[in-house]
């Protein structure tokens, strides 16, 4: 039968199969099947429901919870389920803030479920616990309006996020103070970069001063080289002229001294000369094959005379052998290598030869002089440093000699080297490259003639120094020659044709000795006649232009013994008195 309560159409009975009594004796086993799984299914839930992890709550949307689990009392901190649906008689009471559970009831009028709303649950005691629900509408057989809510405590989450929040503080924290601590060091810097550019004008400034500095040494020296070495070239040649002459004991001793003063005077000036231009690199080596026995022969003989006048033999014993290296320059290594030889060699020999080892030629010079003790071969280079000996003492010197032969030395790409034996003597040996024969033979400087050898050849002098020129006559004269003077080219060009020409390098007026040479041989047609240029110039353009001229030259002050010898190969060539 049909009840008034139930819906248009089929009754329940009708609609489960059981409209009649045959109906429901025929279905009873399988509508308590089903009752049965109806049960299990029921229970299922009632175990998830009360077993699961995250907290579960029924509650009516105008009234207070109607069912919870015991995970969500266990979350909120109560002893039971009972203490908390006694706790919470409204679903305000259930929230910390009663504006959340006004907006959950909103959003689940409005669109039926809320997923993820995260919000606070009061928990006992007052405490609020950080959630995050999901919310379904539930009918009710009432007509009631009930909500499901599954809930997650998201205690950790927010712990998490709250120490994320605070780690992020910190690093901002500790960003703005690396910002702060970098914009200090920025400043430092620029400060410290202003203070470098502000140092580094400083030192352009101090630099260009230096250099001005030595513009200005280099054009003193230069004025020194003409100006100091005019006056000082006269009074060697007036007293070379004494020292010829035979004169009483005490004049003879007294022009020593001056001579020997005038010596050291003179060393000491070259010297500062020539280590100012090694230290400013404007000694450029002119390397060219040539025989080294020309070379030696001619120190030979310039140092016979003093190896003489101190009592000591000395000995050239050079292979005949040729090196490719700059003549001039190895010269000068040679001549002050010998000078210190003599002068610290009180008696005894000099020996000047050459050993070849491992296939490089050395040349050597040897002296039994006082020798060098082993702790200062290394100090003997530096500027400025003697080697205590009594004898040395008694010459003077300023110990630059041997920091010039290093400097050379180092600018030739040889190698020098010392071997001492203190009492007993030294050896100094240079490195030299071995050359190959091929180039003209230069002029150099025999053994020394007799005065004889020059009488009656006739000689003209030009130079713009009458001091000069008065002393040169002296000499020149005293060993037997007929001398002219003449001050500038008019002068010249008026005397007779002499047999050798002794010419300064510069004149007045920009007259040059090369150049005037040049113009006497013309005029009087004789291309070879044999010339000399003096000079007080140590540059080498001026040296190269010399020798590209094919002259000779001689350095201010001469040295009598030295022009002496380089006037009897020039005579002795073939020109007669």
């Amino acid at each position: 039968m049909k009840k008034p309560s139930d819906p248009d159409g089929l009754s329940v009975s009708e609609l489960i199969g059981l409209g009649s009594q045959s109906a429901r004796k025929s279905y009873y086993p399988e509508l308590t099947a089903r009752m049965s799984e109806l049960e299990a299914e029921r229970n299922r839930y009632k175990w998830l429901f009360e077993n699961a992890l995250h907290g579960i709550f029924q509650a009516s949307l105008n009234g207070g919870l109607r069912a919870a689990n015991p995970a969500l009392a266990c979350m909120l901190g109560d002893g039971d389920v009972a203490t908390t649906l006694a706790r919470c008689t409204t679903l305000a009471a259930l929230f910390v803030d009663p504006a959340d559970a006004r907006e959950v009831q909103r959003r689940l009028l409005d669109e039926g479920r809320v997923v993820g709303y995260t919000t606070h649950l009061r928990g006992e005691g007052g405490r609020s616990v950080p959630v995050a629900m999901t919310v379904v509408q539930k009918p009710s057989a009432d007509d009631e309006l009930v909500m499901e809510a599954f809930v997650a405590d998201i205690t950790e989450r927010e712990q998490a996020r709250r120490r994320l929040e605070q780690l992020n503080e910190q690093l901002e924290a500790r960003v703005q103070d690396r910002t702060r601590e970098l914009e200090r060091l920025n400043d430092e810097l620029r400060q410290e970069i202003a203070e470098r550019r502000r140092i580094e004008v400083e030192l352009r400034e101090a630099r260009d001063a230096a250099e001005q500095a030595n513009r200005s040494k280099d054009r003193y020296l230069a004025a020194a080289s003409h100006d100091l070495l005019q006056p000082m070239n006269a009074a060697r040649l007036l007293v070379a002229t004494l020292l010829e002459r035979r004169l009483e004991t005490e004049v003879q001793e007294l022009a020593q001294r001056i001579h020997l003063s005038l010596e050291g005077a003179e060393e000491l000036l070259t010297d500062l000369l020539d280590i100012a231009r090694l230290d400013q690199d404007r000694v450029e080596p002119q390397l060219e094959p040539f025989a080294l026995r020309e070379l030696t022969e001619s120190l030979a003989a310039e140092f016979t005379t003093l190896a003489d006048s101190q009592g000591l033999a000395l000995r050239n014993c050079v292979a005949d052998a040729w090196v490719v290296s700059d003549y001039r320059l190895l010269a000068r290594v040679l001549r002050n290598l010998l000078s210190n030889a003599c002068r610290y060699t009180p008696q005894g020999r000099v020996l000047l030869g050459t050993r070849r080892r491992g296939g490089a030629l050395w040349v050597e010079v040897w002296d039994s002089g006082t020798g060098i003790p082993a702790d200062q071969l290394d100090a003997i280079f530096r500027e400025f440093h003697q080697v205590e000996s009594r004898h040395a003492r008694d010459r003077k010197g300023v110990g630059l000699g041997l920091a010039i032969v290093e400097r050379i030395v180092a600018r030739l790409e040889h190698e020098v080297t010392v071997r001492s034996w203190p009492g007993r003597g030294s050896c100094f040996a240079v490195r030299v490259p071995s050359g190959t024969p091929g180039c003209q033979p230069r002029l150099a400087a025999p053994a020394m003639l007799p005065k004889s050898d020059l009488s009656g050849y006739r000689v003209l002098v030009v130079d713009n120094e009458p001091s000069i020129l008065a002393s040169m006559q002296g000499l020149l004269e005293g060993w037997g020659m007929t001398c002219s003077l003449a001050v500038d080219a008019e002068e010249a060009l008026a005397v007779s044709p002499p047999d050798l020409l002794l010419v300064d390098l510069h004149l007045d007026d920009g007259v040059t000795g090369d150049e005037l040479v040049w113009r006497l041989r013309e005029h009087w047609d004789h291309p070879r006649l044999p010339a000399v240029v003096l000079t007080a110039e140590r540059s080498d353009a001026w040296l190269q232009r010399l020798r590209a001229a094919g002259l000779p030259y001689l350095n201010k002050p001469l040295r009598s013994g030295k022009l002496r010898a380089v006037l009897s190969q020039l005579l002795s060539s073939g020109v007669d008195p």
